[in-house]
Formats: C-alpha cells, structure tokens, sequence
C-alpha cells in the first residue's frame, strides 16, 4: 500500500523502541458493540507476527496474525467508535484494527497519545515489511513461523522444552504414524546437548527434518545424480531441461539456485545441491503448479472491453448476509486490492439530503455514498491501473442524483474523463489498455430523442439489478409504544436463529420451504411479540408509529390461459403484432416501471449505459450492460448460448445473485463464463467453491482483474454444450501423477481437533469448463497416514476448451460413513506447468500435494469414450446434429415453441453404471474408479459449500430431486429477459447435434 512505504525506511533505533514496548505488553482499553470496554495487555509475540491479549476466554484463539491485518487507522473513524459520546475518549489515544477477510474491526484506545503513536508505527512497520516481500520470502518465512508455532504448541509445560510424550502427542496431531521405536531413535539422534531427553527448539528443528525427510525427491535426485547424494550444475540444468521443461537453463541460473537453497556452506563451496537444497529448491514457488509468469499481466491488453472476463462483486459494501449484515466502506478498498474490477453501489436517499449506500428494504446499515467513493478513489489504482467499473443501482430523488454526480466528479476528477479515449474507426468498445487509470459509471442514460436541452427524463427501471420483489421487502412500520430498536432486535435474533438452523438446499427456488418458513416464521413470531408488549419502550425513546410487514413469500399470478401467466420474476406474454406499437409493457397488471433522472448523471454514462432486455436493439451500437439476475440468465444460456455468445462480442453483460440468496451464497459462475458474459458478480464476502473458482480464474494475468476471453468466443460462435464444441482444434490432454502428499491436517471441522484420528487421505482431481470437460477422478486411500502419504497413481483426462477449463485439487479424509474435506487448490488449466510440481493447499501453510504433469496436444477427431474413459457410450450414441443457429434478434424477440410438459428442456442425469459400482466402503474410491462425468445442469446446481462436504454418499457431486423440478407453467420465462421469449418447458432436452439426449443411463 502506497501509505506503508514511509514505514520501510524508518531508522533501527525507532523500530527496535516500538518493537521492544509492543512485545513488552501495554494495558488498552477493547471496545466492542453494545459493551463497555474491557481492559487487556496487548502485546506482540517474540517472533512478531502475531498480536495477542490477554486475559480472553478464547486462550490460543485469542490472536490476530500480522499478514491478516488489512489497515491501522488513528482517532474515532470506525463504526464502534462512532457510536461513543463525543469527548468520551481522547481521539489521540484511540486507534483501530481491520483483519480478516470480513474487515472486523479492534477498535482500542491507550492511557496516552505516545502509546497509541507506537503502536501505530509499529504494526504500520510490520505490515509494510510483509507487502515488501518476494514471493521465496514470504514461503520461507511462513515456513519458519510454523515450525516454531509447531514447537511453542506441543510445548504443554511453557519450559520452552520437548520431552519424549510431548513428541508423541505431536506426533498424532500431525498425522504421523510411525512405531515409537523409531520416534524415539530420531528423539536421541537429535537430543545432542547436556540436557538428556529433552529437545531445545534448535533440536527440534534437527528432529522435524529428519522426520520429513522425502523419499521422493530423494529417488528423482539419485535418477539425475549418478546414484550421488548431489547433483552438480550440469545435472541439475539436465532435470531443469527434460523433467521441468525449462528453456533457456544457464549455467548462472544453476548457480543462483545452489546459492539460494543449499544450505550446507562445503556442498556451496563445490557448486552442488543436496538432497536438503534439492528439498528446498523443490518446494519453493519456482516449482510451485502456477506458471511464475503470470503472475504478472502477460496477455494483450488492447482488444475491447466486451474481449475479457471482468472480475466483479456483488453487494460490494456487505460484510455478511443480504439482510442484517453492516455495510462498510472498507469493502471497496478489500475487494479492490483482491483485484475486482467491477464494484456495486446500492444508492438511496439518505438524511439531511446525503445519498448512503446499503441493501434497500433489509436491516442491512447505512453508509454516505461520498465515503464510498473517497474510498474507492483511493484504492482503486494501487494494484494495478486497469479500470474500473462503477456500477450504480440509482434509487434515488433527482435532487440527491444531482449530489451523486456532484461527488463522482468532484472527487474522480480525470478518472472520470473519457474524451482522450481511442476508440478506433469501428464501432466497438475501447480497450483495457486505453482506458488504464479511468473509472467507468455503469448507470442509465436519457434516451437521445429529449436532447441536449432536457434537464431530466424518465428511464426505464425494470433491469434495476438487486431491486427486491415487492413481496419481499421489508417495510419498517412500528406500533404504538414499540421502538425501532426493539423491532430490528427481535427480527435480527429471530433471522439469525433461523439462518443457522436452515440448510437452504435451493436457494434460488421460491417455493423454497426453508425461505418462506423463514421469513413467515419471522413475520407471525413479531406479531405475537408486539401483541405481548404492546407498550414497551426503551431508553424512554418514542414511537414512530409505523408496523412490519415481512412477507417474503413469493406469490405467483395465475391467469386463466395458461399462455399468459405470470409470476414475481416474469413479465406479462405480450401480443406480438408486427404492424402495432408495444410501447406499454406491464408487470404484474401494473405499468412498465419508470424512473426520473437527471442530466448530470446521465452524462458520466459514456460507455457502460444499463439496458433492459426489451430496450436491446441490434442496431450494430455499442455501450450497453445488459443485467440479469441469475434465474432469468439461465434460461438464456439454455435455450439461446450461441446467440448469446454473439452478443457478447460486442456488448458488455453482467449476471447477479438472486435475491433469494439472503445467506449472500453464491453460484456457479462457469455456465455464464462459457457463454462469454463478462461481469459475473459473485458475493466477495462468501468464501467457498465459487469464490475460490472466482479467484482462480482471475489470479492469471497478473491477478488485474482481466482475463482474455478465448478467440472463439470472440469471433465466430460454438455450442457450448457439444460433445465436441470445437472439431477443428486441437484438444489437450492432461496426465497428472499423484505422487505423494505432505503435512495434511486433520479436517477442519474434524470433531475431535488435533486429538481426533490419525486421517486416510485421497486426492481428487476435479476437471471444470465446458460441460464435455467437465469430469473427476481420484485416487485410492492411503490409510493412518497424513504427513507423507504417497499414492503414485496417474489420471489422465482430455480437454477441448483449456483457455477457459479449471483444474482442481481437492483432498480429502475418508471415513467410513463418508468422507471429510481437507483442503483445496484450484488453478486455471493455462496456468499449469509442466514437470514435477507442488500444490500447495489454498489457506493451509505447510500442506501440499506433490505431482507430476505432462500436457500433450490431440488432433483429429476422436470419439468421447478414448479422450474421456467416463463419457458413457449412451453419451457418444446420442450426439448428432445441432440446432440451426438462430439470428441475435432471436435472442431477444423470438418466441420458442411450446410442447407437452412430459418433455423437459433441461438435462436429467441418473448415475452411471461405473457410479453403482460397490466400492470398498461407502465412499472409498476403488483403484483405477472411471472418472464422474457432470452433464451442465448437474454443473450449475453444484452448491457452494466452504466444508466441500454436500456430496452423497459415493462422494460424487449430485443434485438434488427438488432442483430438478421443470418449472411450473404457471411461471413462464421474464419477458424482459428474452424480450417476449419464453421458455419451451416441453421441448425435449437435446443435445449438441439435436437429437434426444441420451443421459439417461441404464
């Protein structure tokens, strides 16, 4: 962060000052919501990555590590501060904390400014040597702190000593299995001073070596060596040659490596690596499964906008759930600096003529607008210059939009402007490159016909992204003698109780028991309360005289034709007459939904202007965001992908949550990836499969927040669910040998912690793209042993589409009425490299898998059953012919035929014959078990899960009955989504060449 470089360059005698007083302890008050402060020492740890205090029921949890503080700020800025009496506390003694992927906040105040001002430069010192770092740096030292972590927690008795038991106790916690006779032969070879039977911390790090010694890498340096314990600069440009696949390996190259890794001074002196240096050298980044070099931004970055997937966030400001959670304007700056490059903003009136910012119609908080966007102002370009879109959900009067548009200038200044901008002759968008350093306003635009002279003008608003449906807003009302503080209290107790009670299996279905059982449970026991107290005050405070209404249920409008039947999410059939004017659509009986806006916010639209489906006209422009909820773009992706794919090679589209995703869960982002939309906004604040599939798509191209979308999407189109998408090129195919794993941990949800079973790990490999790529295999159970496993099995898998296919590791613990997750790495299949590689586990420091990776290219035609073992032969007897592309107007404007409901346009898959097959237990993969094959809709419906753990008992992903319910006629597809087209919930499910589907298996 720019304001952290001050803090490199401070003088050692200040560091060592701070240093020495944050170590020694200081006594600060900790405030927290809806409590008094509590008094604690706060104090640094010796190894200084950690803060910690004292005394706390948490005991060890008690602690914040370095590399997750965010920012330190001085004086009275956070929220809880906020909610103090002013002259409460001196500002000058106060200071706050942000950590942690949700930005929570330790907000504390000092006996004296000069504490404060240390603490402050202390920590600002730490943070900044740590954003300085290198990424063999950063391994080394994350290495190093949990070795000693490792020590200081098996050290039960604080002697700063091992015994023999303790070694025993750790020994379990890391999942080693080995006899005690031969612990206790590595305990004396290691136990070399005076004090017999006990090892220093140095005698530990002798003993934790000579335990991980890796039989692995130890065999492939003898293979290069000559059967040597060595290897000399030759041998090792050899191993970098054939087995890395290394090009251009120098001699100076050779010798930088031994220089950096080997740690014997005499193997230096002879120019050689041994088998630690070998170790070190191996486990570094440079052999790491992502390519080094694209780490940086390695792809053109001068086609048009509408050429590249775009990072985006949903939400931005949320930390938590769509309905009570607190916005918070450090949102911005976290997703940012994560490399998002699409941000939202929810703007509302607010008081005293002050537009906020915050989820409309939930109990989420309020933030002013202008802090947003101060905030996204000053974080916007530190990572990197690329840029970044703004988009606006305007709820607002025309006098507070004139007060947004005022801020937007007054404080992006030439950000904003876009005059400079080449464009180029043709019509079509400008590039990432061009507009480095600018900030797009995706917002509406006054149609053309007002001209210049109008001050303002109606707009449609039915594409409003996030508007929640009238049914279920929550409209604040409060009876006689109830305050606002008692309603929002008791409906958040009652939502959070009843949020985590409930696994909402489809959120996404508004039939949903657990969501209409929700809310109405939450609505009636309100009543019930207010009836019970109808005269409650509090703090002596007044009424507002205003009542709740929480009807959440989705009620769907049923005419007597079943043709024009409408529901929450549709808008009503209309006649489709050539020769007459549709200019009035309605919704739900009612009038098209319109806005007023004015002329200054208008005018900053430039090349992101929102449109509804209906207002799409194929008159070659550019310049519109076309926004879908997830629901209706489904629909789209289904019945019209390849038009679809047409559009988006010259608009941008941007497809958002439900709204019945409360729990802020997110969706699967490759259906829409594969049909080339560009602005997937998933929820930043949820971590789980999807974000991690999100964060892996992006972190290629130097993680800006940009990735090249392949050539064929941009020009030209293809059936993205074909069994073979793409006959005239080449197809890869991927060869992965799972050699071995190291320091797997227990599960994290595992019931008995450290002290629970030593666990039977399994890789799994997860293929995920296309939907003819989309596929998994796994290894056999490697049983009590998770420090260093070794599997030595080798799965192969083809793939048509690599520039948009994932790759993911998954390991996991199997067990015999299931199986637990351990952890996970996912990497995007271009990123990949070649050779003997480790991946290490995303959020875990020391756990890895250890493989191999060979990337041959296929020509010709090749039937699915040789590139993929696991497509089944009903899959290849039922491909035939494609649908005939239709024209992009049919995207929009045509109407599909309807047929009988017996027939569903979605795919049904039932398992496979390799999936009945009965393994050794319930869920232990059989040695040499055919890869599972996903059809697209079992793809979509994946849930996202942080544990991974929603899997039946095979261990395969499913879905579930309810989630494969046709929708009802009496729900046809939003016309504003199609433009008049509706969903043909009769036509039989086809495949790539048109004929039936053959997914049904025997």
């Amino acid at each position: 962060m720019a304001d952290l470089e001050v803090y490199k360059n401070l003088s050692p005698e200040k560091v060592e000052r701070c240093m020495s007083v944050m170590q020694s302890g200081t006594q600060m008050i900790k405030l927290k919501r809806g409590t008094k402060g509590l008094v604690r020492l706060f104090y640094l740890d010796e190894h200084r990555t950690r803060l910690r205090w004292r005394p706390s029921r948490k005991s060890e949890k008690a602690k914040i590590l370095i590399d997750s503080i965010y920012k330190v700020t001085e004086g009275r800025q956070s929220e809880i501060f906020h909610r103090q009496a002013e002259g409460h506390f001196d500002p000058s003694c106060c200071f706050t904390i942000y950590h942690g992927n949700h930005m929570e906040s330790l907000d504390l105040i000092t006996s004296n400014p000069e504490e404060a001002r240390t603490w402050i430069t202390g920590l600002k010192y730490l943070m900044a040597g740590i954003s300085d770092e290198d990424s063999l740096a950063k391994r080394q030292r994350t290495h190093d702190q949990w070795v000693k972590q490792t020590f200081e927690e098996a050290d039960k008795n604080g002697d700063g000593l091992l015994n023999i038991e303790e070694i025993h106790q750790l020994m379990h916690k890391l999942n080693v299995n080995l006899p005690r006779r031969k612990v206790r032969q590595m305990f004396q070879e290691a136990d070399t001073d005076e004090n017999q039977g006990t090892l220093t911390f140095e005698e530990f790090c002798v003993f934790y070596k000579m335990m991980s010694l890796r039989r692995d890498l130890y065999l492939l340096l003898l293979s290069y060596s000559d059967k040597k314990d060595h290897l000399t600069v030759e041998e090792l440009a050899q191993f970098l040659k054939v087995e890395q696949k290394m090009n251009n390996v120098t001699t100076d190259y050779c010798l930088d490596i031994i220089r950096k890794f080997e740690v014997s001074e005499e193997n230096k002196t002879k120019n050689v690596l041994g088998i630690e240096g070998f170790t070190n050298f191996m486990r570094s980044p440079a052999c790491d499964i992502f390519n080094p070099l694209h780490h940086e931004v390695y792809q053109d970055m001068d086609q048009p906008l509408c050429n590249y997937y775009i990072a985006s966030s949903h939400n931005t400001y949320l930390t938590g759930d769509q309905l009570l959670s607190q916005s918070k304007v450090d949102m911005y700056a976290r997703v940012l600096q994560e490399g998002c490059r699409c941000v939202e903003v929810d703007c509302w009136d607010g008081p005293d003529g002050e537009p906020v910012v915050h989820h409309g119609y939930t109990l989420t908080s309020k933030i002013l607008f202008r802090d947003v966007v101060e905030t996204i102002n000053r974080h916007a370009f530190v990572k990197n210059e690329f840029p970044v879109i703004l988009s606006i959900e305007n709820h607002c009067s025309v006098q507070q939009q004139r007060k947004i548009a005022q801020y937007l200038k007054g404080i992006f200044g030439d950000k904003l402007d876009l005059s400079s901008v080449d464009t180029g002759e043709t019509k079509q968008l400008p590039s990432p490159q061009s507009l480095k350093g600018k900030i797009l306003v995706k917002g509406k635009k006054l149609p053309y016909h007002l001209g210049d002279d109008a001050e303002e003008g109606e707009v449609s608003d039915e594409d409003s992204a996030d508007e929640i449906e009238d049914e279920c807003k929550f409209k604040l009302h409060y009876n006689n003698g109830t305050t606002e503080h008692q309603v929002e209290s008791f409906i958040r107790k009652k939502l959070e109780s009843l949020l985590k009670e409930s696994q909402i299996r489809d959120k996404e279905d508004p039939d949903s028991f657990t969501v209409r059982a929700l809310l109405k449970a939450t609505h009636e026991g309100l009543n019930a309360h207010l009836k019970q107290h109808p005269d409650v005050k509090e703090n002596g405070k007044k009424s507002h005289g205003r009542s709740l209404m929480t009807n959440f249920g989705k009620h769907k409008k049923t005419t007597k034709s079943r043709s024009k039947s409408y529901s929450t999410d549709d808008e009503e059939d209309t006649q489709q007459n050539s020769g007459k004017e549709t200019g009035q659509l309605y919704r739900l009986g009612r009038r098209r939904k319109t806005m007023k806006l004015c002329r200054e916010l208008s005018d900053l639209v430039v090349y992101t202007n929102s449109v509804a489906a209906q207002d799409i006209v194929d008159d070659g422009t550019t310049g519109n965001v076309l926004s879908f909820r997830k629901t209706r773009a489904h629909q789209v992706v289904q019945q019209k992908s390849e038009q679809f794919m047409i559009y988006n090679q010259k608009q941008l589209t941007r497809i958002y949550p439900s709204a019945y995703r409360i729990d802020s869960s997110n969706f699967n982002p490759l259906p829409y990836w594969n049909a080339g939309c560009q602005l997937v906004a998933l929820n930043y604040q949820s971590e789980g499969r999807m974000m991690q599939l999100n964060r892996a798509k992006f972190k290629t191209n130097g993680n800006c927040g940009y990735v090249l979308k392949p050539q064929q999407m941009c020009k030209g189109t293809f059936n993205p669910f074909s069994g073979d998408p793409l006959p005239a090129n080449p197809k890869k195919q991927l060869i992965l040998k799972v050699i071995s794993g190291q320091q797997l941990p227990k599960p994290p949800d595992s019931m008995f912690g450290d002290r629970g079973e030593i666990i039977d790990p399994f890789v799994e490999v997860e293929i995920i793209g296309l939907p003819v790529d989309c596929c998994k295999d796994q290894t056999r159970v490697v049983d009590d042993n998770g420090f260093n496993p070794v599997w030595e099995e080798t799965l192969t898998f083809t793939v048509h589409m690599p520039e948009i296919a994932l790759v993911r590791f998954l390991v996991w613990d199997h067990d015999p009425i299931g199986r637990d997750f351990v952890g996970q790495r996912t990497v995007t299949f271009s990123s990949l490299v070649p050779g003997y590689r480790h991946v290490y586990l995303e959020g875990l420091t020391e756990a890895s898998i250890f493989v191999h990776i060979t990337i041959n290219e296929i020509y010709g035609k090749w039937s699915p059953l040789i590139l993929n073992p696991s497509y089944t032969i009903l899959h290849f007897l039922g491909a035939t012919k494609n649908r005939q592309l239709q024209g992009l107007k049919g995207l929009f404007n045509k109407n599909p035929r309807h047929g009988s409901s017996e027939n569903n346009s979605h795919y049904v898959r039932k398992r496979s014959i390799g999936d009945r097959i009965l393994r050794r237990t319930a869920s232990a993969p059989a040695k040499g078990r055919k890869k599972s094959k996903m059809g697209f809709q079992e793809m979509v419906e994946i849930k996202d899960s942080v544990s991974e753990a929603a899997r039946d008992q095979d261990g395969v992903l499913r879905r579930t009955t309810r989630s494969l319910q046709e929708r009802p006629v009496s729900m046809p597809v939003d016309k504003s989504l199609l433009g008049a087209l509706s969903l043909p919930v009769s036509e039989t499910a086809k495949d790539t060449d048109g004929k039936e589907s053959s997914l049904v298996q025997i």
